[in-house]
């Protein structure tokens, strides 16, 4: 079944209603240029999308990048196309090796610099990136909290963080009258679940938390255009390796089965897999180019049997 491209989904202990899945800033200034990146942008909200997902340290991994490259081309976009109160937009804090970790000064200034390069005053979902254990959880959410009391940052969350961390970080939210995490953004997808669902779904459940998933596609391994033997040119074939196994090959033919069944593509399943998982409420996903974007905006509901195809 397909769902109407209108249909937002709402992220839990917020008043945030999104498009059914957040695009991914990772690509912006690294495999797509900022041509490239404002044709998929446009794309997006052209097909209903309103949800982007960066970081400030996209990216710094490219030869002759600082880090910023994907804030940068956001902003020039927003401003471009004056939309910004009609997009969601998070971004994150601790990565970048000029912003590294969660001090308070750290973080305000990193605030700051997103803010400039976003070219926006405010950022929607303001992410610290990983944990950083050097830094007492009340500095680092004490600091989250005067930018909400700013105004600069309308909601706090959490990536890379294990259950242990991010209950201890809503603890000391509560303990101290801070703003909490509302949000958790690990990685998740049909090829790599135990982690995921042994250690943060019974925490995410207790707190009523919503997972909002990163590498949805497993670095494009659950698009379809992986098989067995067949050499792919891509910037991120090399991270193919771990699920190219016989357990890998057959998460790859249902997803095909499956898209067969409703006519729609592998990608598209996989993405309406980690919907229907109950702490979900939108998976990331990126696309490089326009035509790499059309499959993520075609919004599917599995059924109970198909989604038990994939245990």
């Amino acid at each position: 079944m397909t769902t109407p491209a209108s249909h937002h989904v709402s992220i839990p202990r917020t008043d945030l209603s999104v498009f059914p899945v957040c695009l991914g800033g990772n690509v912006f200034g690294w495999t797509a240029d900022k041509t490239q990146s404002e044709a998929v942008l446009d794309g997006f909200v052209a097909g209903g999308g309103n949800f982007v997902d960066t970081a400030d340290v996209y990216s710094e991994w490219v030869s002759g990048n600082s880090g910023g490259e994907s804030e940068s081309i956001i902003g020039d976009w927003l401003a471009a196309r004056g939309n910004r109160a009609d997009m969601v937009v998070a971004t994150k804090v601790s990565s970048l090796s000029t912003r590294k970790g969660l001090s308070r000064a750290n973080i305000l200034a990193a605030a700051d610099d997103s803010l400039r390069r976003l070219k926006t005053d405010y950022i929607d979902v303001y992410f610290a990136h990983q944990d950083d254990p050097n830094v007492s959880m009340e500095e680092t959410l004490g600091a989250f909290s005067e930018l909400v009391t700013a105004g600069k940052v309308r909601y706090i969350a959490a990536s890379n963080f294990t259950s242990i961390r991010l209950r201890e970080a809503i603890e000391v939210s509560r303990a101290n009258g801070f703003a909490e995490y509302v949000a958790l953004q690990n990685l998740h997808n049909l090829v790599e679940r135990a982690d995921f669902e042994l250690d943060s779904v019974p925490v995410l459940t207790e707190l009523g938390i919503s997972a909002i998933p990163y590498f949805s596609l497993a670095s494009g391994f659950l698009t379809g255009k992986y098989q067995p033997g067949l050499q792919v040119d891509s910037a991120r074939a090399g991270g193919m390796k771990a699920y190219d196994n016989p357990e890998g090959w057959l998460v790859v033919e249902k997803l095909g089965m499956v898209a067969e069944e409703l006519n729609t593509t592998p990608t598209a399943v996989a993405l309406a897999w980690l919907r229907a998982q109950p702490t979900v409420s939108v998976p990331i996903a990126s696309a490089r180019t326009v035509e790499q974007l059309a499959p993520l905006l075609e919004v599917v509901e599995l059924t109970a049997e198909q989604l038990a195809l994939f245990g």
